[in-house]
Formats: structure tokens, C-alpha cells, sequence
């Protein structure tokens, strides 16, 4: 009887839809645009099985809907790297978890690889390019402090060649070139080559 006469219920109930329709709508905009860019917010909301009308009141205009995505997108991204072992497992085995923690992340996210997309709006809280680096970073100097990893390039300068090395060969995959295996087992093996950790991993060439 007290719950029938609470006057928060209510308003909790519509917080907890809203939430369920923002979820609904940024999964929906996740596969449709990872499969077409240029999908229209009616495509989008048709795949959330909500309103066009419901699509414009939690998202205002499309750049909106798009950087709450990319968002949501980093929030997972991280949550994949702090359960990677970063901090914690040998620098050249975490060095392969953090690609291993992008490929999945990639797999989710295809449409942040999409040359066609660009002018892509940077959302105001986590932005993927804010999140990634300075963990990748963190780790390469790391590797370089217990010898793992070679100490003579700079750490920064590293970690954009590794995140680079992943995005190229995310591009051989989409234009059919690689396999998802081949170019995983050649984005690692060059990425321990690059940061002078190839010799435990790898062995003689």
C-alpha cells in the first residue's frame, strides 16, 4: 500500500523508461550506422522500436545522438581496458590484451572507422581519443621502466603508433585484404617489433 501511494514512484518509473529508450536508441544508432552512415533518425528509430519523436526528445539533432555514442562508446572501451590487466600483467603480455581490448571494442564500433563519417562531433565527457592513449602510454612506459620495451623512443610516440598500427589494420579487414586473424596476429607481432618486445613473445625470425 506504501508503494501505491509514494509520490516518487512515478517519477522513478519515468526516469527508468527514459533510460531504457536512451539505451534502446544509441544500440539501435551503434549497428545502424556501423552498417550504413548516412542512415536517416527514422532508420534508427524504427531498429530501437521507438518514435521518431522519442528519438528527437532525447536527442536533439543527429551531431547530438552522435557524440552521446561515441560517449557511450568510450565508457565501454575503458571498461574493456580495466579489465586487461594494464597495470598489472607483464608489459609485453598487456600489450597484447590492450589489442585485444580494441579489436572487441572495434568489432562493436566499426562506424568510428568509416573514412565516409567524418566531422564526427567530440562529446563533452569521455571521448575515446581522451581515454585510450595516456593508458597505452602508462603501460609502454612501464615496459620501458623494467626493460621489457625498448627505452629509446619516446613513450607518447609509441602509443600513437601502436593506435595507429591497429587502425590500418582494421582497414585491411574492412577492405577484405586481411582475414580479422591474420591482421590481429600481424598488428601484435608488429607492434612487439616496434616497441622492442618481440624477442620473448615471438622468438627467432
Amino acid at each position: 500500500m506504501a508503494d501505491t501511494l509514494d509520490p516518487a514512484r512515478p517519477a522513478r518509473r519515468r526516469r527508468s523508461d527514459a533510460r531504457r529508450s536512451i539505451d534502446a536508441i544509441l544500440n539501435a544508432a551503434r549497428i545502424v550506422l556501423g552498417e550504413r552512415p548516412d542512415a536517416s533518425m527514422e532508420e534508427i528509430a524504427t531498429t530501437a522500436d521507438v518514435t521518431r519523436q522519442t528519438v528527437y526528445a532525447h536527442f536533439p539533432s543527429r551531431d547530438a545522438l552522435m557524440a552521446a555514442l561515441i560517449e557511450a562508446a568510450a565508457a565501454e572501451y575503458s571498461a574493456l581496458l580495466d579489465a586487461a590487466g594494464l597495470e598489472t600483467a607483464p608489459p609485453a603480455d598487456a600489450l597484447a590484451q590492450f589489442l585485444d581490448a580494441g579489436w572487441r571494442f572495434l568489432r562493436r564500433y566499426p562506424l568510428l572507422l568509416n573514412p565516409t563519417l567524418t566531422g564526427i562531433p567530440r562529446p563533452k565527457g569521455n571521448d575515446p581519443h581522451d581515454v585510450v592513449p595516456p593508458r597505452l602510454e602508462r603501460l609502454i612506459r612501464r615496459g620501458q621502466g623494467t626493460g621489457d620495451f625498448d627505452r629509446s623512443p619516446p613513450a607518447a610516440w609509441l602509443a600513437a603508433a601502436v593506435i595507429g598500427l591497429q587502425h590500418a589494420a582494421a582497414a585491411e579487414v574492412a577492405d577484405g585484404r586481411l582475414t580479422a586473424r591474420e591482421a590481429a596476429a600481424l598488428c601484435l607481432e608488429s607492434t612487439l617489433r616496434l616497441c622492442g618486445g618481440e624477442a620473448r613473445h615471438l622468438g627467432p625470425s
